[in-house]
C-alpha cells in the first residue's frame, strides 16, 4: 500500500474537521495558532494503521486514554496522554495518583457521551473540566506530537508543551511505560 500524505493546516480554520468541544476549546486558547489540523480517512484513525498508512513514527504520535478511577462509590475520570511507544500505568501511578482503589480503562459508551468526541478520535483539548489531564513528562518534552482531533476523520499537530497548558493538565515522570517489543 502507498503511503498517504498528511497536509496540516491551522486547527480553527478547519472547524468541520474538530469536535465541538474541541473547537470550543480552541476558540478560547490564546495559542490555538500553535495548533494545526490534517483530514485522514476515519477508518485509518488507530494508531497503529494511521502511522503506517501515512508515515508517522509512532514516537511522534501519543494516545490519550481515559481512566475511570474508583474509591468507595465515587468514580473519577482523568485523561492520560501518553507515547505511542507506552502505555499509560494505570494500576500503579495513576492509581496512586489519583488516590483510587481501583482504576481502569473507562468504558467506550461513557467516555463518548460525556465529551461529544468518538471513539477513536479522543482527545485532552476539550475535556469535561471536572477531568485531570494527566501527561507523560516525555509527551510534553515533544517539539512536535500527533493526537486524535475529537473525531475520527483528522489528527491535531501541536507542540507537546501546549498538552501540560492544558486546564487540569498535569505533568507526570514516569506515566508513559515502555511497552516490551
Amino acid at each position: 500500500m502507498a503511503e498517504m500524505s498528511l497536509t496540516f493546516s491551522p486547527a480553527l480554520s478547519e472547524p468541520h474537521l474538530l469536535a465541538g468541544a474541541v473547537l470550543a476549546a480552541l476558540r478560547s486558547w490564546p495559542t490555538a495558532q500553535d495548533v494545526l489540523v490534517a483530514e485522514i480517512d476515519p477508518a485509518l484513525a488507530d494508531t497503529a494503521a494511521f502511522c503506517e498508512r501515512y508515515g508517522v513514527s509512532l514516537e511522534e504520535s501519543a494516545n490519550c486514554v481515559v481512566i475511570a478511577a474508583r474509591r468507595g462509590q465515587d468514580t473519577t475520570y482523568a485523561a492520560c496522554m501518553v507515547a505511542a511507544t507506552t502505555r499509560a500505568d494505570v494500576n500503579g501511578l495513576v492509581r496512586r495518583h489519583l488516590d483510587a482503589r481501583k482504576a481502569s480503562f473507562a468504558k467506550v459508551d461513557d467516555v463518548t457521551a460525556a465529551t461529544g468526541m468518538e471513539y477513536g478520535g479522543i482527545t485532552p483539548i476539550g475535556l469535561p473540566q471536572a477531568w485531570p489531564v494527566l501527561v507523560d513528562a516525555n509527551v510534553a518534552k515533544t517539539d512536535s506530537v500527533i493526537i486524535g482531533s475529537g473525531i475520527r476523520g483528522s489528527k491535531l499537530r501541536l507542540p507537546g508543551h501546549l498538552l501540560a497548558e492544558l486546564p487540569n493538565a498535569q505533568v507526570l515522570d514516569g506515566l508513559g511505560v515502555r511497552i516490551a517489543s
